[in-house]
């Protein structure tokens, strides 16, 4: 009797278990993870946009090798610099953003070093770098602790100039190239840096750039993509308003209102005159909770932004903002990448200077914390993608000396 009892209850668990998983097909599908990285419905358009070759870079990895430019598709070539200190390893102990960058080509750009991905194991990506000749010096190699020596191309070309900030800056998701024989192949998978290797970067930007991104810089505030014909549309919100300043290592090659870096998870704007420090971040919402990134849900320097439905995905990896898109060219002349502000809903105006001291060992200063506080609007504004274009020049923001670690005038008020 306990048997045949036994026997037709786990028959009816049975036949629980079979209406459990034969109605899984009818179930509604599960919600957005908050950490899942995709491109949220209007960002769908830049994911696959046609590009063209602007510029090409050729970098032999060994002692003394040249570093070249092109812009007629490697037909004729422009000196750069040459290399310093050749890579011969990659290193897995990068960025937390890394883990999104694309495979063979530009992980990180930035004005003090360019990082290339070269694969992933898991969460873990593969990195070598090209490194400006500051930091050869053992106080750059501290400031650039996560790569390795080893896994760095390290170059004579300063910081904020060239490949590093200048109009041959590369953007994030950049192609690398091996280049052997005379032709060009995709890096293999997981590479490793060998000495005389040689790499071409193919510098492509998408024909759909935008005029400008615009922040409404509050709570819930919306991102507009202004485009090159006069319209504009919502592409995300403000999650987290930037209201201060804080020391980004790099700044001090940067001017105010330029982009000092982008890579996967972060666009940096420099605030400091060139020398010394200041800037802020842009911040998608998955990074900004990781635990490498945990301070800026506290403190002032950090906006985070997501898409227009809290629901979809974060953009991590996602042009425009963090892939293909922008690139930390500072080309005072010419058309280039720059950053202005409204304050309190005014005009629209260059970003003051604003100086902080480089001793990290120092707190920063009061004023620092709110120096962003009544700006109520950020801009990106974006060269003309046309070639030749007859975009009238943007102007240019005077590299005008303020007082490291001084209010005054340099505080947004």
């Amino acid at each position: 009797m306990e048997t045949q009892t036994s026997r037709a209850w786990w028959l009816c668990c049975l036949v629980i278990l079979a209406c459990a998983v034969g109605g899984v097909a009818d179930a509604p599908p599960a919600p957005t993870p908050a950490w899942a990285h995709a491109p949220s419905t209007e960002l769908l358009p830049h994911q696959q946009s046609a590009r063209r070759e602007v510029c090409r870079l050729r970098i032999v990895n060994d002692t003394g090798g040249l570093i070249t430019g092109s812009l007629d598709a490697g037909q004729s070539w422009e000196m750069l610099g040459s290399v310093v200190i050749p890579a011969l390893h990659v290193t897995d102990h990068g960025y937390t953003a890394a883990q999104w960058a694309p495979d063979g080509a530009v992980a990180a750009t930035a004005v003090n070093s360019i990082h290339l991905c070269s694969g992933h194991d898991g969460q873990k990506a593969f990195l070598f770098s090209l490194c400006p000749k500051e930091l050869i010096s053992e106080e750059g190699k501290k400031l650039q602790s996560f790569a390795a020596k080893s896994a760095g191309i390290y170059t004579d070309i300063p910081g904020g100039t060239a490949i590093f900030g200048g109009a041959w800056s590369p953007a994030v998701g950049s192609p690398l190239g091996l280049e052997r024989h005379g032709e060009v192949t995709p890096l293999p998978a997981n590479y490793i840096p060998k000495k005389g290797d040689i790499y071409i970067i193919r510098v492509m930007m998408p024909l759909d750039t935008p005029r400008a991104i615009v922040f409404e810089n509050r709570f819930s505030g919306i991102i507009t993509e202004e485009t090159w014909d006069g319209t504009s549309r919502p592409v995300g919100q403000v999650l987290k308003p930037v209201v201060g300043i804080g020391r980004f290592y790099g700044g001090q090659y940067a001017e105010a209102g330029a982009l000092r870096a982008n890579h996967s998870g972060v666009i940096c704007i420099s605030v400091s005159p060139r020398g010394q420090l200041g800037g802020f971040q842009i911040l998608p919402k998955a990074h900004a909770m990781s635990a490498e990134m945990i301070s800026a849900r506290s403190l002032t320097q950090w906006m985070v932004i997501g898409p227009l439905d809290a629901r979809a995905p974060s953009w991590e990896g996602v042009a425009p903002f963090y892939r293909d898109y922008l690139r930390p060219c500072w080309t005072p002349g010419s058309e280039h990448y720059y950053v202005d502000i409204r304050v309190k809903d005014g005009p629209w105006q260059p970003i003051p200077p604003m100086g902080l001291l480089a001793d990290q060992t120092k707190p920063l200063p009061d004023w620092a914390w709110n120096a962003l506080a009544h700006v109520t609007h950020i801009r990106i504004n974006f060269p003309n993608p046309t070639p030749r274009s007859t975009a009238p020049q943007v102007p240019t923001v005077a590299a005008t000396s303020s007082p490291a670690q001084s209010p005054g005038a340099a505080s947004v008020q």
